[in-house]
């Protein structure tokens, strides 16, 4: 039964496969996509009306904050104003039921103007307030009438014995309460006060001031913002201390359980209808401003947009596979053909050709394949004569190698004779020149060790000295384990003759090699003190490290110079691959510091 289904669905036609196709690949990931484009709208729109709501919410508490630090400027500059704090001590360590001569009078009459005056300045620019400033002894400074409220009554409030344990420039910040000035009483049935003490040297109370405003100040701020959200302002302990309806001043906010929830994503339930949950804290007060919008109106605009967008993309998905439909007709036809010719190459005809001339898609790619298999026979020719041309370098090379060995036992028996002769200077450079020797015909040894690499350099630096008339210092710190590691032979010699002919000028001077295992990369450092390189040059060395190994050319020059630092870093990285790292840094006049590391784990 699965087999006679399976052989109806398996379609015979090569059209028919690439249409069936098409509609598998792109009609399902279609619907998908617009299932999880719907989907993932709905965050999107959240996250939105979210950003919208704290973005007016930023609007009312910058002017929310403005009213504040006008408050806070009131009660600062009473504290801090020089003329004012001398009056103000002065004041209060008279008795308030004491006789006052008429001379005393007149200057009490004097300063209590001048304090007077300077309320009343400080509080022209920003919005209305009620300054007060009372004295422990019951004498007092206002910008209102005695008719207005009678300060003395401040000394019978609950929040005043806060102030006792207020010190500085700290403050006592009063939420929302019954309006207590006569005339503001009707319009404007709550107030917001600030409060702070008044101390002298000793840290002593001498007075306190009290700014008040209107808290339909602040309800401002509610109304002239464009939404219709529901603002309000809450204390620390969630008391709603100004909002756009009375009766809510003074009551718990009512929607604390839902927000205090783990699982709270700012959306509340209010008689089962969702709301958007905003706030935002306003500093140094420990009070926030609260924002309540219905979810449906917060999201209309955009949830008009997505619709939108979504349609489009659901349009667009129809054309495309439509579009698609006609084009797979028209390809389909060269394609069958360019698969026979494909069918041809494989059973090892390479003389087969397409020849189809179209200028679509199917037309370039077989004029491709037909350049393919130009490339291909081109490709047999050439191997063809590299192989050929391989075998003769090859037998070049041994016949090379005759001169050398021959150089290496010459060497040996003229060191031998030196020796006898008493010249031990003149047998070591001997020596040393006869293990460099050696090291070059050694063909068996590709890969070394780093102590055989070093001992190589050894033997080098011992001959440099020997030529210059003055000696370079080679100092050599490596670890037990660095000595054990495996590289390509000649790496570090070529560094060091770079480092002794263009870095020292072949002069004294110091060059240290630094070898290490740090986690699981080998470390290499070459330093010397020589003349360094400018920067433009530096930037040259670099860039020819990245280049290819075929545009990298070594010159063929004398002795072991001919090795440069561009063959070291093809050398290592044909070996190590991208494991191997190289970095060169040289200052003008303080000298080059090659690094070279080698990640032990990635190796080839």
């Amino acid at each position: 039964m699965w087999n006679r289904i399976q052989q109806k669905l398996t379609p015979h036609s090569f059209r028919y496969k690439v249409i069936l196709t098409s509609i598998i690949c792109i009609v399902i990931p279609a619907i998908i996509t617009l299932f999880i484009n719907s989907y993932l709208t709905k965050d999107a729109m959240k996250e939105q009306a979210l950003s919208n709501a704290n973005r007016e919410l930023n609007l009312a508490s910058e002017y929310v904050t403005k009213l504040l630090d006008d408050m806070l400027y009131v009660a600062n500059f009473v504290q801090i104003d020089s003329e004012i704090n001398s009056i103000l001590k002065k004041h209060a360590k008279e008795d308030e039921n004491s006789v006052v001569q008429q001379d005393e009078y007149y200057e009490n009459y004097m300063e209590y103007s001048k304090v007077a005056k300077t309320i009343e300045n400080i509080t022209l620019l920003g919005e209305k307030s009620y300054v007060t400033i009372l004295l422990k002894n019951g004498k007092h400074y206002t910008n209102y009438s005695f008719s207005e409220y009678n300060p003395k009554q401040l000394f019978q409030e609950e929040w005043f014995k806060e102030l006792d344990g207020v010190f500085g420039y700290e403050a006592v910040w009063i939420g929302s309460q019954p309006t207590v000035f006569q005339s503001e009483q009707k319009s404007n049935p709550y107030q917001i006060s600030v409060a702070r003490t008044l101390r002298d040297s000793n840290l002593k109370i001498y007075g306190y001031v009290v700014v008040t405003i209107m808290e339909n100040k602040v309800k401002q701020a509610f109304e002239s913002m464009p939404g219709k959200e529901e603002m309000m302002l809450v204390d620390s302990s969630n008391k709603i201390l100004s909002h756009a309806d009375n009766e809510k001043i003074g009551t718990s906010f009512p929607y604390l359980e839902q927000v205090k929830k783990k699982d709270f994503s700012n959306i509340i339930t209010i008689s089962n209808q969702d709301y958007l949950y905003a706030d935002h804290k306003i500093s140094y007060t420990g009070w926030k401003l609260v924002s309540i919008n219905p979810y449906k109106q917060a999201t209309f605009k955009i949830n008009s947009i997505f619709n939108k967008v979504f349609l489009a993309q659901l349009i667009s998905f129809i054309i495309f596979f439509l579009l698609l439909t006609y084009v797979i007709q028209t390809i389909t036809k060269p394609l069958v053909h360019l698969g026979d010719v494909a069918s041809s190459v494989q059973s090892g005809n390479l003389n087969v050709r397409s020849h189809i001339h179209s200028k679509d898609e199917i037309g370039r790619l077989s004029t491709s394949f037909d350049s393919m298999l130009d490339r291909i026979n081109e490709m047999i020719r050439e191997i063809t004569e590299t192989q050929v041309r391989k075998r003769r370098a090859e037998f070049a090379m041994l016949q090379a190698q005759i001169n050398p060995h021959f150089l290496f036992n010459v060497l040996n028996s003229i060191r031998m004779k030196v020796m006898k002769k008493g010249d031990y200077e003149s047998a070591e450079m001997i020596s040393s020149l006869s293990k460099l020797l050696r090291m070059t015909i050694d063909k068996d040894k590709g890969m070394i060790s780093f102590k055989e690499e070093v001992d190589i350099v050894k033997d080098y630096v011992t001959l440099m000295n020997m030529r210059q008339k003055e000696a370079v210092k080679f100092e050599i710190s490596v670890s037990a384990a660095a000595y054990l590691e495996a590289i390509p032979r000649f790496i570090l010699q070529p560094i060091i003759e770079n480092s002794i002919i263009h870095g020292l000028n072949q002069s004294a001077g110091e060059i240290l090699l630094h070898a290490y295992i740090k986690g699981n990369d080998f470390l290499i450092t070459i330093e010397d003190n020589g003349e360094g390189m400018d920067e433009e040059s530096l930037k040259n060395l670099r860039s020819k490290l990245r280049l290819n190994s075929d545009s990298i050319t070594v010159q063929n020059k004398s002795g072991f110079s001919s090795l440069g630092i561009s063959n070291v870093y093809e050398r290592m990285r044909m070996t190590f691959g991208d494991t191997f790292h190289m970095e060169i840094e040289s200052e003008k006049g303080k000298g080059t510091k090659v690094v070279m590391s080698v990640s032990r784990g990635g190796r080839r």
